[in-house]
């Protein structure tokens, strides 16, 4: 028999008022070796939720494949080949293909950013702030993120409310009020070759299409531009499913992780007003302070890979074929490697999350922009409000990938 534990990390409804925080500490605690069974939606799947487990599995890339997807839903080769992006792409094909747009990503780079972020910030906080009571989400976290993507991808703003729905209805493909429809439907069968199953996605390819169509050819030095005029140091042009899916990857990647860790932080910061007051007193802290917003967000539950040969695992044996899922949320929480990890401390250090992956072929290719946008966004935030308190319930995305906020209605007093 599998080991398993009172939780089951497939059922929905245990992440419906967000992380479940008690279970991946009992199943830290209890069961190093998880396993959760996904009845008719699946084979199910064993959980990595220890901080050095996932590491481990993280940078273990020939035992633990991202090639056969990185999402719990199961998919044959003809899904495979229909939908394959750089993050189901190990080896030497992955690292061309990152390297022809990691460049737009190094600290370096998305340092040419922070002007353009403080005023940026400065409007967004400006129209939110003058209304004194407003949902968070729409009109703080949702917005901002998306007008750097806008940027770097080079599209007008007016463009970024329809980017915000393409990601809100392929990200919430599990949550009946976001997705067109819900993954593990029968419906989504007409969708089983697109990213997510969503129908928006070939709204998105649409939209790729004609920015490449309006850039081909030409020396522009944006995203898509790259996508479209380069080709991978391997010498194989991208195709036009390399196209398609990288893009999408951008459109969601570049948007949905940061928005919830902005909200998240807010609602964070609210329910530890001492960690606020620290950082107004000692605004300095904050550069250091985003690592324990990131740590205590943790916008993505877990990324799954695929056991590509029987492996031990803390006395369990994964069979080859099998699932695995690293719990990125559990690592953070982890007892073993936090002082009081439950306690959100600005000052925490050390601070090695695993919020972006802990430095394994597929960590986070955004994560200086991830940065910098939180710092700058509550470099200025921070010093603006005399106080914050939320005006009714958070609401939180049914999702056990992604740890998502769909509204938080504040009223904020500004100094």
């Amino acid at each position: 028999m599998k080991p398993s534990s009172p939780y089951n990390l497939a059922d929905l409804d245990l992440f419906q008022n967000g992380a479940p925080w008690a279970a991946f500490e009992e199943i830290r605690t209890n069961t190093p070796a998880h396993f959760s069974d996904e009845g008719a939606d699946g084979s199910g799947f064993w959980s990595a939720t220890r901080y050095h487990d996932i590491v481990k599995v993280l940078r273990d890339s020939e035992t633990f494949t991202s090639e056969r997807f990185t999402n719990l839903e199961e998919v044959t080769p003809e899904q495979e080949d229909a939908r394959r992006s750089l993050l189901e792409t190990d080896g030497a094909r992955h690292r061309a293909m990152r390297r022809l747009i990691q460049f737009e990503f190094t600290p370096a780079a998305v340092a040419r950013y922070e002007n353009f972020l403080r005023g940026l910030t400065a409007s967004t906080l400006d129209n939110a702030f003058a209304k004194g009571e407003f949902d968070f989400v729409e009109d703080v976290a949702a917005d901002f993120p998306i007008r750097v993507l806008a940027k770097i991808l080079d599209v007008p703003d007016s463009d970024t409310g329809q980017l915000i729905d393409w990601g809100n209805r392929m990200v919430g493909f599990s949550d009946p009020e976001h997705a067109d429809v819900l993954i593990n439907s029968e419906e989504s069968e007409k969708y089983k070759n697109l990213p997510f199953r969503s129908p928006a996605a070939l709204e998105v390819f649409e939209y790729g299409d004609e920015l490449r169509r309006q850039r081909l050819g030409k020396n522009g030095t944006d995203l898509v531009s790259v996508l479209v005029n380069s080709e991978p140091s391997d010498g194989i042009p991208l195709s036009d499913r390399d196209f398609h899916t990288n893009f999408l990857l951008l459109v969601v990647a570049g948007n949905e992780t940061t928005r919830h860790t902005i909200t998240h932080t807010m609602n964070n910061l609210i329910n530890n007003p001492d960690q606020l007051a620290l950082l107004q007193e000692n605004p300095e802290l904050i550069p250091w302070a985003v690592e324990e917003f990131l740590r205590y967000a943790s916008p993505v539950y877990h990324f799954r890979r695929t056991a590509t040969k029987d492996v031990d695992f803390n006395g369990s044996m994964i069979k080859k074929g099998e699932k695995m899922v690293a719990w990125f949320a559990s690592g953070n929480r982890d007892e073993t490697v936090f002082v009081d990890p439950n306690k959100m401390d600005v000052t925490r250090n050390p601070n090695e999350h695993v919020t972006f992956g802990r430095g394994g072929p597929h960590m986070c290719l955004g994560n200086s922009l991830a940065r910098i946008e939180l710092r700058v966004m509550f470099e200025d935030l921070i010093n603006r409000v005399d106080k914050v308190e939320r005006t009714g319930e958070v609401d939180f995305l049914r999702s056990n990938f992604v740890h998502g906020i769909k509204r938080m209605p504040v009223k904020v007093t500004t100094r």
